[in-house]
């Protein structure tokens, strides 16, 4: 943009007035550039937990919360779901495009090839207690890459990003599935190099030396699409905690972990198994909804609805309804009913016909569904936030990729101070 058609914002303060650029998107977004306002006037701006403060540039994801847009590299999710398996959307995320044939090859035999665990790195799973979180267990065994590959920094990665990214998506699925076999006490299974990046780690979470698991081409399909919607998700709370460590210039598998760390919060990534506990909940209450929902909607009452309403999105989140489409059609075909499925239902009726939750725009949300198809798939609540961080890691790398790629400043808020003021010692 030229310098006679840039648009600018005046700043009154007191008798003086400063003129601050207008910053336009692709998508129309607009933003007011205030990164010389404390050099210019001494102020800063004041913004607690950045509800409106775009923090970078990003060509990566671009959600509209009012229209329910969510798209990686420009392409819809609804496409991405439909046309893509979980990996090509792992390359569309780091590279910004989808790969042509050739791409696809080299990819999943890199992948392929890092799946297996550095052997010595297998035996720390065996000073592990029994019954410690599968998330706790990723985060510490990613911290320990960096240790075994200490030289994944900003300038091998311009070098080799594919090899890299392979590694850590590939051995991530490899250490969740040891976790959960930890967890449980059973013996690892190895991936195989004959099986599919999902179908290989739905083997290695369910096949036992006493019973061979089936690989069924469905549930392999929906675990694709239930990785590509969390693929990404723009500036998140984890996401902007790879960012900002990774300003540091920290390792890349340091740099993951804190992700991980951010992510297993009951805030952020924890929240489909939050839905879940609810279910059993109200279930073992003798599954009275309606009970619940004026419990939710009473002031005095510190019980809350889970799964439903939105940071971003203020009308029906777009994976939502990709997802419950999903969950529909599989438990349809399941013999055995869940009654945690029957409850979710009537509380997804409740939210869209009642007033209070359509004028507060509380529609269900991703997380409302997908603990419910986990559930199904025989994964454990304790391992949701742990599939979630093996969905979110291409959006990592990318974001990450990115933050480099623009040679970033550490980064480094300002604050308001509120404490004491200057005071002799001692007083």
């Amino acid at each position: 943009m030229s310098e006679e058609k840039k648009q600018f914002a005046e700043l009154k303060i007191g008798d003086k007035s400063i003129d601050l650029p207008i910053v336009i998107g692709t998508e129309n977004e607009k933003a007011v550039d205030i990164s010389g306002l404390r050099k210019t006037t001494g102020y800063v701006t004041l913004d607690p937990s950045f509800m409106n403060t775009a923090s970078c540039y990003s060509s990566i994801t671009f959600v509209d919360g009012e229209k329910g847009i969510l798209r990686y590299r420009g392409i819809p999710i609804e496409e991405l779901v439909e046309k893509c398996s979980f990996t090509q959307v792992a390359y569309l995320l780091i590279h910004g495009k989808l790969a042509n044939p050739e791409e696809r090859l080299k990819f999943s035999k890199l992948l392929n090839q890092n799946s297996l665990l550095h052997e010595d790195m297998r035996h720390f799973f065996d000073h592990f207690p029994r019954g410690a979180h599968p998330m706790h267990i990723l985060s510490t065994m990613i911290n320990a890459l960096a240790v075994f590959y200490p030289n994944v920094d900003l300038l091998s990665l311009d070098e080799d990003i594919d090899l890299s990214a392979a590694r850590l998506i590939s051995t991530v699925r490899t250490m969740a599935a040891f976790a959960y076999k930890k967890n449980i006490g059973e013996p690892v299974v190895y991936p195989r190099h004959d099986l599919n990046y999902c179908a290989n780690f739905l083997n290695m979470m369910f096949d036992s030396p006493v019973k061979p698991y089936d690989i069924k081409p469905e549930i392999v399909k929906l675990l694709n699409i239930l990785l590509i919607l969390h693929a990404d998700h723009e500036q998140n709370c984890s996401t902007t905690a790879v960012r900002t460590i990774g300003s540091a210039q920290v390792n890349l598998y340091a740099t993951i972990s804190a992700g991980i760390s951010a992510l297993s919060g009951p805030l952020h990534g924890g929240a489909n198994q939050a839905v879940v506990e609810m279910l059993d909940m109200i279930v073992a209450d003798g599954g009275d909804v309606k009970k619940f929902v004026a419990r939710a909607k009473d002031k005095n009452d510190t019980f809350r609805l889970m799964g439903f309403g939105h940071r971003v999105y203020k009308t029906y989140d777009p994976r939502a309804k990709i997802i419950k489409s999903e969950c529909h059609k599989l438990l349809s075909t399941m013999k055995n009913k869940d009654p945690l499925y029957e409850v979710a239902m009537e509380l997804e009726q409740v939210a869209l016909h009642d007033e209070y939750f359509i004028e507060r725009n509380l529609y269900p949300n991703v997380d409302f569904y997908t603990g419910i198809v986990y559930r199904a798939l025989g994964i454990p609540s304790n391992m949701f936030t742990v599939m979630f961080a093996l969905a979110r890691l291409p959006g990592w790398i990318a974001h990450w990729k990115e933050m480099i790629g623009h040679h970033t400043k550490i980064v480094r808020p300002r604050q308001i101070y509120i404490g004491k003021v200057p005071a002799d010692y001692g007083k």
